[in-house]
């Protein structure tokens, strides 16, 4: 075999998922159709059970270094702070979300697994293909936009090539499939707030403002749209849109990524056939309000872990698979019902029923218990 286990994806789930094996003395091979990593990338939010699992693999110190932790949460609603959410409880190790770019966390995943073996990541390889012989399992990888063919056997794949997995339909995994009426449009620029490392969520009458500070003193905005943004949309009507909602104007000159997304959520309705288990967006692509999508993989490859060294040991594994599947199954529902509870809270309101809805809010969080539901849940715990 050309590994014990094959990984189709080299994004921040499929890197995690190698480094984890690698650490097992299982080898890895990691097929990655792109040459180079996008530093466009959504994903800024790393929920304390997913640092826990990163920490078993050596990355979450890193991380925590570069990345801003944010221990506390902020309802903000006509320039008037109505509600406090604070994290110190949520974890005993990391007592925040860290927010930390995907395109570093990707690097410094990458670097683990090539400390761990320098040929476990091949990058501009396409797996196109997949054939199951119930022993084991070979894939077809086209390199070079298809200019060269080539193919590699393990006794295990792990399908980890994101939301729109062609590798999901070669497999012939049914999905079930929900779009939503939000549409956003986010980027980064120069902090010039007073919110420190504070995440600030501004319940406006057009619509929720979200904002969240990054490393090197920056601050991500994200703009809940009445409809998608079109393909003109650029950094000045970005800043445009939260100054009006929030009075704070963004400086369009120091803008560093702008992406403008609709919401939909896909769940496998299987998520492991024959000798291939899907993993991360592959599996399962939930809203990322709420920050939810990057974190979830990451725990299912943790799950994942001691069933495939139980499979690859030649123990018996058959109920192992099936109850993995699905816990993980359940685990992507919750996180899709609050991914919707998130983005229902974000929707627009006439004035009086969003002082309503404002107030509700502002009563929740000032009781203790609540508060500390709410941060847990929303921590992913």
């Amino acid at each position: 075999m050309d590994a014990e286990v094959l990984i189709a994806g080299g994004g921040p789930v499929g890197l995690y998922m190698a480094a984890a094996l690698l650490q097992e003395g299982v080898s890895v091979k990691v097929f990655e159709q792109r040459q180079t990593r996008n530093r466009h990338t959504r994903a800024i939010g790393i929920h304390p059970p997913a640092l826990e699992a990163l920490a078993g693999v050596g990355v979450a110190a890193p991380m925590v270094q570069e990345g801003v932790p944010i221990r506390t949460g902020l309802a903000v609603s006509g320039g008037k702070t109505v509600g406090t959410m604070e994290f110190a409880a949520v974890s005993r190790d990391f007592p925040f979300v860290l927010a930390l770019p995907q395109f570093r966390t990707e690097q410094l995943l990458e670097e683990r697994v090539t400390e761990l073996d320098s040929g476990a990541i091949i990058r501009g390889a396409n797996v196109t293909r997949v054939r199951d012989d119930g022993g084991t399992v070979t894939v077809e990888v086209e390199s070079g936009a298809g200019a060269t063919r080539r193919s590699a056997t393990a006794a295990l794949l792990v399908v980890a090539d994101g939301a729109r997995s062609r590798l999901r339909s070669a497999l012939q995994v049914p999905v079930a499939g929900r779009t939503y009426p939000d549409h956003y449009l986010m980027g980064d620029f120069d902090d010039g707030t007073h919110y420190g490392n504070k995440a600030v969520l501004f319940l406006e009458p057009e619509g929720i403002v979200e904002s969240f500070p990054l490393p090197g003193g920056v601050r991500r905005w994200v703009v809940r749209l009445g409809q998608a943004a079109g393909p003109a949309a650029g950094p000045h009507d970005l800043a445009q849109l939260v100054r009006r909602r929030t009075g704070f104007l963004p400086d369009t000159s120091s803008n560093s990524m702008l992406s403008a997304f609709s919401v939909r959520s896909t769940i496998a309705r299987r998520t492991v056939t024959g000798r291939a288990v899907l993993l991360g967006d592959a599996a399962h692509e939930i809203s990322p309000i709420g920050g939810q999508g990057m974190n979830l993989g990451w725990l299912d490859a943790r799950e994942l872990l001691p069933v495939v060294c139980a499979a690859l040991a030649g123990r018996p594994t058959g109920s192992q698979l099936r109850e993995f599947e699905k816990r993980r199954q359940k685990a992507a529902v919750l996180a899709r019902r609050q991914a919707e509870v998130n983005m229902m809270l974000g929707r627009p309101l006439p004035s009086q029923l969003l002082g309503i809805r404002t107030a509700a809010i502002g009563a929740a969080a000032a009781i203790p218990a609540v508060n500390r539901w709410a941060a847990r849940r929303f921590t992913m715990h």
